[in-house]
């Protein structure tokens, strides 16, 4: 089953601006990006946040639940969706964490 859009986009609103959250859809899913980060994945309407450390102890009980079939376990947002500072606050803290994403490799030319 496929995220509604408009879910994303209330879950994308709460978070503040200084986290510049962006979202792609993907496969019928969405991944949440933070500072050109992956923080975030929303499936089925659910809001997945990459488990951290940080996120962990600022979290205290954590709910784990993997996204999708195969998927690593990450940590399930449920009750705190529409508190926007505490979402902020774990996205910004998530992001921190996270390693840069490895630059793309550019694409060889056939020839």
């Amino acid at each position: 089953m496929a995220s509604d859009p408009d879910f994303v986009q209330f879950v994308a609103d709460q978070i503040d601006d200084r986290c510049q959250v962006t979202y792609r859809k993907v496969f019928g899913e969405y991944v949440l990006y933070s500072i050109g980060k992956v923080v975030a994945l929303i499936c089925d309407d659910q809001l997945f946040v990459k488990p951290t450390n940080a996120g962990r102890s600022f979290i205290g009980d954590v709910v784990e639940a993997p996204p999708y079939p195969g998927a690593k376990p990450s940590f399930l947002i449920q009750d705190k969706i529409e508190d926007g500072e505490w979402l902020t606050d774990l996205i910004s803290l998530t992001e921190a964490e996270l390693p840069k994403p490895k630059p793309k490799a550019k694409k060889k030319s056939k020839r």
